[in-house]
């Protein structure tokens, strides 16, 4: 799938004249398109203990170990995956669509700085994904840097060409575990991305992942599997792209049995209809057939090989008609029970695509009478927010997507995408004129995914709660009030969506529904909301509903299935700014053995205007013993409509007192504080039943710095260095529970720790006592990148109280990763990181080997090498290096993450040949003779 970036604007100028749609999806398989974005900066630039997601090479895979992964205890997703309820087409806004419909989303990773893809990063105008009640499956596609390349590699501000990446990605991406949190709380699967292609993985092959060791086993498979469940994540999205050469005909067994390795695991893996099995090429056949569904299926062992295929775009009537006809041949002759929506997803070109015509057309290709005729994927549909500048016609190094006044762009993007033309899944009939040029996009073609994909709901049990949070806010709120005036970004918090975006049943005006911000939130440049910007009451947003109340509204909410009993209460939490007046608002219940029916519970006094927010209970016991399978907002106007009306929710719970108070979490310490750079990491024993703790929210000093359902956190920016430190859990219900506190005191600690790492193999460390120190101080030296399984100290010295510094011989000189911790009496720690000095490169270490004149040359598994020279006879060898628009010519040296995997092995007759490896300092290594 060339899923390849790309000057999209060009792209489109040249294929309006050159090509027809048919010849678009026959000639360009997968490929995604889409800007880069600056860094950020200011106070939502990456902190400098920050944990950052990162990308692998095989060779990493192999040695993979947490000890020795940057951050990744911070780095995983502890959120189980949740059971979805069953079907019931009666609540389903198309109910002829066939719940068996799945639908597979690959996002890109877009962002020269990376920093886009962690957990930690305080950024508002970021995508945050809203629509998860449409897919099964969540994927990541593309790759992002591998650890240790340093930042300015990938800074776009130091690059005159910032199409062309001049560092390594690595071949594997893991998912954002925020991401993997958000996915598994709406029972969505969350995959890492697998990617070799020719034009952005340098040295790397896939033959570097199926090695098998002495054994008999494959390394790397085991130690994907082993990182799954580390990190939390639920299996792989295989995008096997290489072209040149193809897969090797006699790779393909070993091949096969990797993936079988996977799926021992108990990993879910989609693969990308990319290879013809009997000549190794990349045919995409786009249907199943003899010479692909071997990658499928192992009909001599019976044993599964891949899930699900992702067929290449240009999939249409004839190629699922041939699928349908060799499952049905294929079932009967293996005993298998095939079903193409289980293992067929046609692909579709979200992010070239967009709302062109072309992606309407290749929809409906797809379609029998509407329906869909096999699953569905789209590579790229975050393009709502990553292709907004180029929609918008801004060339690089203009990213309006990086500015959060263009952020309510993105949201109506969105919801034209996901809920259809009018964003109103009930009605996805297609524009006959474009109305959404405010947003640079087209409602003219595409009907949206709620067209064609039944909505799915977690939403079961007899607790239910929400705070309308989409993951990100310009501040966080607490019970109405701004616990944090800083603006944040975390999918760890998002609720679980609204399923239906926005489907309203009403006789009049539609109201404008979206979701409100508070006043930070710069709306003022378009005509779509008119409402007083109010902000969330829990979390970063509020829903609110405005507008012209001329006749009753039903505005439905959520897909549940939700059991009343006596004991059952709703609780609602709402915010009116607008005028009294005489309109009357209710809860809406839809009941399972009813489903045509709406129930409406009133909301006592709810045409009063409020003096901020107020909280009204409802009792449900009266229907104890049904079943609420849908329930949503109903507001109507009275006798006369209401001009300018507004009503902010701010939470819904539904609960039955089942839901117990939970405990307050042992075990709270400050594991680091680095108070030069206002950062900490925290610990906690958390509660591991997801049903009686859905999160821990973070406080210092009542000032929200954060949340997750963990046991470590990482806060960015300390808003005061002594206080108390506070975790609390929120139960099913969505109260709070006990909170576990902390009382600390930076102030009384060492400050002002500077670190002189020196050539002869010394650190210094030296440091500012606190007021009044008292006692013995304990300095220790930890080096990051030991490769153990614990991150040793490397010394640790105790001095008398009243001393300022310390020398310690014999450290790395190697550039390694410290961590520097000074105690003073009584018991205060800070810490300080950095590097080692750098003033070693060492040699190349692989096995190498002749064959003839061919020398073979295994990838580099050193962390810090940049360049690899090979000299014949004194002369460095020339290795070409492809750019991603193409080739780029020759250099006198390997470039890592640029040079083309043929470097590996070629053929040389020099009577000397040596190498000499080069790291990202600059040093270089002794020569290693490999011919002599």
């Amino acid at each position: 799938m060339p899923l390849t970036r790309g000057k999209k604007a060009a792209f489109r100028k040249w294929t309006a004249v050159a090509l027809t749609a048919s010849m678009l999806v026959t000639m360009m398989p997968l490929a995604a398109y889409a800007g880069d974005t600056w860094p950020f900066k200011g106070e939502s630039a990456h902190g400098s203990n920050q944990p950052s997601v990162h990308g692998y090479t095989s060779g990493q895979i192999a040695n993979w170990s947490p000890a020795t992964d940057p951050g990744a205890e911070k780095l995983r997703s502890k959120v189980p995956l949740q059971n979805r309820i069953l079907p019931f087409a009666s609540t389903q806004a198309k109910p002829t669509l066939n719940a068996n419909v799945k639908m597979m989303n690959v996002a890109g990773d877009y962002g020269n700085a990376f920093i886009e893809n962690a957990p930690y990063t305080n950024k508002f105008a970021q995508y945050h994904f809203n629509f998860w009640q449409y897919i099964d499956y969540y994927s990541y596609w593309h790759g992002t840097a591998s650890a240790y390349t340093p930042p300015e590699y990938y800074d776009d501000l130091a690059q005159s060409n910032w199409q062309q990446k001049w560092f390594e990605f690595g071949m594997l991406n893991i998912p954002n575990p925020t991401y993997t949190d958000a996915a598994h709380k709406n029972g969505v699967l969350s995959l890492a991305g697998v990617f070799f292609s020719n034009n952005d993985r340098g040295q790397q092959t896939y033959k570097q992942m199926i090695v098998k060791d002495s054994s008999g086993n494959f390394p790397v498979a085991q130690k994907m599997i082993e990182m799954a469940d580390y990190f939390g994540y639920d299996g792989y999205f295989m995008n096997q792209e290489e072209l040149s050469p193809n897969v090797a005909t006699a790779d393909i067994p070993a091949y096969i049995e990797f993936l079988k390795v996977l799926q021992s695991g108990g990993l879910y893996v989609q693969w990308y209809d990319s290879l013809n099995t009997s000549t190794g090429a990349n045919t995409f056949a786009r249907t199943f057939n003899n010479n692909n569904i071997s990658m499928l299926h192992d009909k001599v062992n019976h044993q599964t090989v891949t899930n699900s295929f992702f067929f290449d775009y240009g999939v249409g009537n004839t190629q699922i008609n041939s699928a349908n006809t060799y499952l049905a041949s294929y079932n009967a002759a293996n005993g298998t029970a095939y079903t193409i929506f289980d293992i067929g997803f046609a692909g579709l070109e979200a992010g070239r695509d967009r709302f062109a015509s072309v992606q309407g057309t290749a929809l409906a290709s797809k379609l029998s009478s509407g329906l869909p005729r096999l699953s569905l994927a789209t590579l790229g549909a975050d393009f709502v927010h990553a292709g907004l500048d180029e929609d918008m016609g801004q060339s690089w190094p203009v990213s309006h997507r990086s500015e959060n006044n263009y952020q309510w762009m993105t949201n109506v993007r969105e919801q034209l995408w996901w809920s259809g033309p009018n964003l109103n899944p009930k009605n996805t009939t297609v524009s006959a004129a474009n109305t959404a040029t405010d947003v640079y996009a087209d409602n003219r073609y595409w009907p949206g995914i709620a067209s064609v994909i039944a909505e799915r709901s977690v939403i079961g049990s007899t607790n239910f709660y929400t705070n309308f949070n989409t993951g990100h806010g310009l501040s966080y709120y607490k019970d109405g009030a701004v616990s944090s005036n800083s603006e944040w970004s975390n999918m760890s918090l998002q609720d679980v969506p609204v399923t239906w975006q926005w489907w309203q049943d009403t006789t009049g005006n539609r109201l404008t529904v979206d979701y409100d911000y508070g006043t930070k939130y710069d709306i003022s440049a378009t005509q779509r909301y008119q409402y007083a910007q109010l902000g969330g009451y829990n979390g970063g947003s509020s829903l609110v509903l405005n507008g012209n109340l001329n006749a009753e509204n039903f505005l439905r909410l959520f897909k549940t299935d939700l059991s009343v009993n006596a004991n059952s209460k709703l609780s609602i939490t709402y915010n009116k700014p607008s005028a009294n007046d005489a309109s009357a608002a209710y809860i809406g219940l839809i009941f399972k053995d009813n489903p045509s029916q709406v129930v409406k519970v009133a909301i006592p006094n709810a045409g009063n205007e409020t003096n901020g927010w107020v909280t009204k209970q409802l009792e449900l016991g009266a229907y104890a013993g049904k079943s609420v399978a849908a329930f949503g907002l109903v507001v109507a106007p009275g006798s006369s409509a209401i001009a300018g009306y507004q009503l902010n929710v701010g939470q819904i719970r539904i609960f039955d007192g089942s839901s117990i108070k939970p405990a307050a979490p042992s075990g709270l310490a400050i594991t680091e504080a680095f108070v030069d750079t206002g950062e900490m990491n925290i610990k906690w024993n958390m509660e591991t039943d997801y049903t009686k703790v859905k999160q821990y929210d973070i406080y210092i000093n009542d000032v929200y710095v954060g949340g997750k359902y963990d046991e470590v956190f990482y806060i960015k920016n300390m808003p005061a260095t002594a206080g108390t430190l506070k975790v609390v859990p929120i139960g099913a219900d969505g109260l709070e529970g006990f909170a576990a506190t902390l009382p600390f005191n930076l102030n009384a600690a060492a400050s002002g720790i500077s670190v002189n790492s020196q050539q002869n193999g010394q650190l210094s460390v030296s440091w500012v006592n606190p007021p009044n120190a008292v006692g013995n101080t304990a300095v220790s030296v930890r080096s990051l990148n030991w490769i153990t399984t614990a991150q040793p100290i490397l010394a640790q010295q105790t001095v008398a109280a009243g001393a300022t510094s310390v020398t310690f011989s014999n450290m790395p000189i190697n550039g390694d990763d410290f961590l520097v911790t000074v105690t003073t009496g009584g018991g205060s720690s800070v810490s300080k990181s950095g590097h080692f000095i750098d003033k070693m490169a060492g040699p190349y270490g692989e096995q190498w080997s002749w064959s003839g004149n061919t020398l073979n040359l295994p990838m580099p598994n050193t962390r810090d090498w940049r360049y690899m020279y090979v000299y014949e006879n004194g002369v460095a060898k020339s290795f070409p290096v492809t750019y991603i628009s193409g080739s780029a010519g020759s250099f006198a040296k390997i470039i890592r993450g640029r040079t083309t995997k043929a470097s590996l092995s070629f053929t040389s007759t020099a009577a000397t040949v040596y190498i000499v490896m080069e790291d990202y300092a600059g040093n270089q290594s002794q020569p290693l003779y490999v011919r002599s």
